[in-house]
Formats: structure tokens, C-alpha cells, sequence
């Protein structure tokens, strides 16, 4: 099964979830608010998110001529995938990380920290900036964007259940089965970020393949992902977990948080890349 058409599968089950639970507590009056209200933050986020994020980890533009090993590698890579010159940012961060941002290709930034650009040769940069293009060429930022937009319904819709069994009359007790209010209060929050994380890991999946194909060679891309592990466990990232899915290696959380990962294990992320590798011949 293909990454894109397990991410609409999964964004099916999200819909319908929401379907399920918007009829059970709110009927279409509750839906209806519940998608408005996640509707509206989640545009505000999706259109300024680029801003947001950069200033949140204190990014600095760059130029030709300020960095011009890095700006060249991701012209170069942009003009493989016919995208847009991104704008290139570059954060004073020893911790080895990258992430793509950016509303669509026109409006796109990468950014990269001072740690990745001191740990990976060029062939390895080049394989991250390819799967940080892939991000943006697959439109990834929408996609986050719209599953976020249910899930977050789904949880408003939650609250408005909850809401709503304190103030039912006395019928409408009889109509509804507390232990069944109960679960779906308990269990619909958690079922919505499982399968909003299960939609992250197939893009992530997505843009390791697609990165890839730009620059034709998978191995600098699984090369880069074993460095970046490695060294993110030795230097950790002080990063704000609501943008943990941004990054090419999400910053280490330890305990539950592991459990509730937005990227797909980095080992089975370098497996899937030396089969293709394989697939084309190439050697490593």
C-alpha cells in the first residue's frame, strides 16, 4: 500500500470519527460549531505557522553569500524538484535537526541548525534538504493541517459531550448510556492522535522516498538520518513538543511521549532507504 493512499485512509477514519461522535453528543448543530471553531485556529496556524515556528527557535535568514555551500545544496536540490527557491534559514543550535515550513511552495522555508551543518558531509546535507523539499512538494503542511483540523474538532466536540451530560434533563439521561458517554469521553481524544501520528509517519515515509528520487540516491539520506540519531541523543534539543513532527529526527522525549511519536522509527526509515537503494542498483 502506497504512503498517499494510506494517508487518505487514515484521514477517512479521522472524518469519520468525527461523524460518529459530532452525531452522538452533538448531533449536526454540535458538529457544525465544533468544525468552525477548529476550522478558524487551525487557518490562523496554517497561514502564520512559518513565522510562528522560525521566530519560536530564533531562525536567521541567509544569503548566497552568507552560507554558500548550504544556499547552493538547496538551489541545486530545489531546481531537481522544480520547486520554488525556498527561503533558508539557519539556527544557533548545536543539536543536529532540520525542518521544512511554509503555507505552500511559494511561500516555503527550510531551516537548518548550526549542529546538522557541522556533522554532515555534503552528500548527507544534501540527502536532507531533498527530504525537507519532498515535505514541501508533497504539500505535507496541508495535510497536517486538515488532520489536525478534525482531530481537533473531534476533541472540541468531546468537551461539549462532557458539557452536555451535566446539564441533561432527566429524558435525556434515559437516552444515553453514562458508560457509553464515559468511554467515548476517555477514548475518542486518544483514538483521533493515534491516527493523526499515523498520518504523520506515512508522510514521513513519503518525503524519505520522494527526497530520494530527487537527488536519485537514498543513501545520503540514510547515512544523515544515522548521524542525526546519534548525535540528537547526545545533545537534545529544547524544543516545544507542538512542534516535535516538524523536524527531519523529532527531539528525544522519553517515557509515554515515545509511545504518541510523530515520526516512524528512524532504523525502519534507514531500512526502507537501502531497499530502495538496492531496488536501484545502487551500492553501499
Amino acid at each position: 500500500m502506497t504512503n498517499q493512499l494510506k494517508t487518505l485512509i487514515l484521514l477517512t477514519l479521522l472524518s469519520a470519527l468525527l461523524i460518529v461522535i459530532g452525531g452522538y453528543f452533538g448531533g449536526t448543530a454540535g458538529l457544525t460549531i465544533a468544525l468552525a471553531i477548529a476550522i478558524a485556529f487551525n487557518i490562523f496556524t496554517y497561514w502564520f505557522s512559518d513565522k510562528i515556528v522560525l521566530k519560536m527557535y530564533g531562525a536567521r535568514e541567509i544569503t548566497e553569500s552568507d552560507n554558500p555551500r548550504l544556499y547552493n545544496l538547496v538551489k541545486e536540490v530545489a531546481i531537481s524538484a522544480k520547486l520554488p527557491m525556498p527561503r533558508v534559514y539557519i539556527i544557533e543550535e548545536d543539536s543536529p535537526n532540520a525542518f521544512a515550513t511554509g503555507r505552500d511552495p511559494k511561500h516555503s522555508a527550510v531551516a537548518f541548525t548550526t549542529g546538522i551543518l557541522r556533522i554532515l558531509d555534503e552528500r548527507e546535507l544534501k540527502g536532507v534538504i531533498a527530504h525537507e523539499l519532498a515535505h514541501i512538494k508533497n504539500r505535507d503542511i496541508l495535510v497536517s493541517t486538515i488532520a489536525a483540523v478534525i482531530a481537533s474538532a473531534i476533541v472540541y466536540l468531546v468537551e461539549i459531550g462532557r458539557f452536555m451530560m451535566i446539564f441533561r434533563s432527566s429524558d435525556e439521561r434515559q437516552n444515553h448510556n453514562p458508560i457509553a458517554d464515559l468511554l467515548i469521553i476517555l477514548l475518542a481524544p486518544i483514538a483521533a492522535m493515534i491516527i493523526q501520528m499515523a498520518i504523520s509517519r506515512s508522510r514521513e515515509f513519503l518525503a524519505d522516498e520522494t527526497g530520494a528520487k530527487f537527488i536519485r540516491d537514498p543513501i545520503a539520506l540514510a547515512n544523515a538520518l544515522e548521524k542525526i540519531e546519534y548525535y540528537a541523543y547526545k545533545i537534545p534539543l529544547q524544543s516545544n513538543p507542538a512542534t516535535s513532527h516538524m523536524f527531519i529526527i523529532p527531539p528525544i522525549f522519553e517515557g509515554i511521549a515515545k509511545l504518541f511519536s510523530t515520526h516512524p522509527p528512524t532504523q525502519e526509515r534507514i531500512k526502507r532507504l537501502k531497499q530502495m537503494a538496492r531496488s536501484l542498483g545502487i551500492a553501499y
